[in-house]
């Protein structure tokens, strides 16, 4: 009761705070769900491809992928499905599906450090109007009035409180979060470059990866 009463006395600011502050929560979560180590880099598609010498692992490879989709999944199907590109077109094929699932990894994280900059600022405006309603009471009635000088003073404190309370978590969070998705998409290219090396190392022994072919010819690959 204590807790709702102190957001009342914040004032109108406080409910952008409180959408935000949820908002920021949810993303949170969701993030730090989607973004696990284990869940992005599935096991079972990294035994696959380290394991690649022919054709055939190839084929078992995309089996793989394809029933454990996802950003990673994604990017190594490129090169499995595209055997025969040359590959500096192969390089080129993974980039541009990689740049497309950066974005699913960084999904939410522009709204997080969005509203771990705007919180702080909500707070300060709330801040300023709380304090203009403290000198307009001066203005008008003097400094006798405590009680109503009070509680220009309290909303001013509280937005200025919460708005910090958010923006705080929030930054960490987004930094935290940016960091991690950029780990795994170094991660993402360890592991892309070792499949191109697989297939580099096939071509060099003769073993047949499959049919040779431009990348014009590779349709879907980007």
């Amino acid at each position: 009761m204590e807790l709702i009463n102190e957001f009342r006395n914040g004032g109108i600011v406080m409910y952008p705070l409180l959408l935000g502050s949820i908002m920021a929560l949810a993303i949170v979560i969701e993030r730090a769900f989607c973004l696990r180590k284990k869940k992005v880099l599935v096991g079972e598609i990294v035994s696959a491809i380290a394991k690649i010498e022919n054709a055939e692992d190839m084929k078992v490879a995309e089996r793989i992928c394809e029933a454990n989709p996802g950003p990673f999944a994604s990017i190594i199907l490129v090169a499995l499905k595209n055997p025969g590109l040359v590959i500096d077109e192969l390089k080129e094929a993974i980039l541009d599906q990689g740049r497309q699932e950066i974005r699913t990894l960084e999904r939410g994280l522009v709204a997080l450090e969005t509203i771990a900059a705007a919180a702080p600022l909500l707070g300060l405006m709330g801040t300023v109007i709380g304090m203009i309603k403290v000198f307009n009471v001066i203005s008008k009635q003097g400094i006798g009035q405590a009680s109503v000088l009070s509680g220009g003073i309290s909303e001013a404190l509280i937005t200025t409180v919460t708005g910090l309370a958010v923006g705080i978590p929030a930054l960490v969070a987004y930094n935290f979060l940016t960091n991690k998705a950029e780990s795994l998409v170094l991660d993402i290219e360890k592991y892309s470059s070792g499949l191109i090396r697989n297939i580099r190392v096939m071509r060099l022994a003769g073993v047949p990866s499959g049919p040779a072919r431009g990348v014009s010819e590779a349709s879907g690959c980007s």
